[in-house]
């Protein structure tokens, strides 16, 4: 015997967690900054040799 699902709901909430104070906050986002940009970096070059790899096909 089959079973057949006509619907199907899904409900997701994400809460990302607040920081403590704005100081805090700001003090985390130039924290990151150079990673971010370090990442940014890596993608960019990535995406340069990817597409160097597909023109050389």
């Amino acid at each position: 015997m089959s079973l057949e699902i006509k619907e199907l709901n899904i409900r997701v909430t994400v809460n990302q967690p607040q920081p403590e104070s704005d100081s805090a906050a700001v003090a985390l986002s130039q924290a990151d900054k150079p990673d971010n940009e370090a990442l940014i970096q890596q993608c960019i070059e990535q995406v340069i040799e990817i597409f160097n790899n597909k023109n050389e096909r």
